[in-house]
């Protein structure tokens, strides 16, 4: 079986820039291109059409949006004129979402949202006439105007109860926790056969990909020290026990308040390999396997960058690297039979 590839790239540069990274990553051999959907950012809505456009094989999708800050009748328009552009290559990335603090926001009955948000959608897609007075949203008898055809559900989060949702309803379920082992491969896996019960689905039936952050320099070790503070974000929120317990929990304290200060970090190139997959080619490609020698067949990669003058520089490093490494981890999955 082929391993299908995801890239996720986070918009913090002009449009014009966004295009030619997703040329890039379309000519590396990715399968998949997220755009992440942030508030106060570039619009994903409109970088994706002009992604779509500037395109010719790669899907294309937001990572991921979110039932709050877009209504899901505004996300089936969005995701009918993708699909429509793009000839057929757009797929819909959907979470609870993130920073919508600062629109003065919450994320109430996220798994009720989510359901009648990709009930709706779905259903617009289909070409449905839609009536749903839901606990969060209410569509009256409304129907799409326009081309419109179904799109893959890619579900992402770190939440049991969304993974079971998306074991539910999703095409692909994303891994949310970055630090990605044998025992929470099977945690996640177990959440998403328990939802795909609950409809009598087959849970093999499932893309289930996992989450990966991924930095690649022909200096490896810029590529690990450009992500000590991500990964210092990353073990603050997955808070694993092992660092929860380290030093007694003094390490983890002066870890948040580094991360406050934005300086004097507090980790090791070993711990960054938990958290990333971060180095040249060929290291990034020994992590990769790593993780899908848990019987993974696909990655959702988050595009980190090494340091360079502009996000837009970094993100070129990694991707310009990409095609090397994506080549090596095919070639050694072919050559262990998987």
């Amino acid at each position: 079986m082929s391993i299908t590839f995801e890239a996720e790239i986070t918009p913090g540069m002009s449009a014009r820039e966004v295009v030619d990274l997703a040329r890039i990553a379309e000519q590396a051999g990715f399968d998949r291109l997220g755009i992440s959907d942030v508030v106060f950012w570039p619009d994903v809505a409109a970088l994706m059409a002009l992604v779509a456009n500037n395109t010719s094989t790669i899907a294309i999708g937001p990572m991921v949006t979110n039932p709050y800050s877009r209504h899901p009748a505004v996300l089936a328009g969005v995701m009918a004129t993708v699909n429509d552009i793009s000839q057929g290559r757009a797929f819909l990335g959907i979470g609870v979402g993130a920073g919508l603090e600062q629109l003065g926001m919450n994320y109430p009955r996220p798994v009720a949202a989510l359901r009648e948000a990709i009930t709706a959608i779905t259903a617009l897609l289909r070409g449905e006439t839609v009536s749903l007075q839901g606990s969060t949203i209410t569509i009256d008898a409304a129907r799409m105007v326009g081309p419109v055809a179904p799109v893959p559900v890619s579900i992402g989060s770190r939440s049991a109860q969304v993974m079971r949702l998306a074991g539910e309803l999703a095409d692909v379920a994303l891994v949310g926790g970055r630090l990605i082992d044998a025992t929470v491969a099977a945690q996640y896996r177990g959440w998403l056969a328990e939802g795909a019960a609950r409809v009598g689905r087959d849970p093999a039936t499932i893309e289930v990909a996992p989450r990966l952050t991924l930095c690649i320099s022909p200096d490896g070790q810029l590529a690990r020290n450009s992500l000590k503070r991500y990964v210092g974000h990353y073990a603050m929120l997955i808070r694993p026990v092992d660092l929860v317990e380290r030093e007694g929990g003094a390490w983890l304290a002066r870890v948040e308040a580094a991360l406050a200060r934005s300086t004097g970090w507090y980790f090791d190139h070993d711990l960054v390999r938990r958290f990333a997959v971060a180095g040249t080619p060929d290291e990034c490609a020994e992590l990769a396997d790593a993780v899908l020698d848990l019987g993974f067949d696909s990655a959702s990669m988050n595009l980190a960058a090494p340091r360079r003058e502009s996000m837009y520089a970094g993100l070129r490093e990694t991707l310009e690297h990409s095609a090397e490494f994506l080549t090596l981890v095919r070639e050694r999955a072919t050559a262990r039979g998987r």
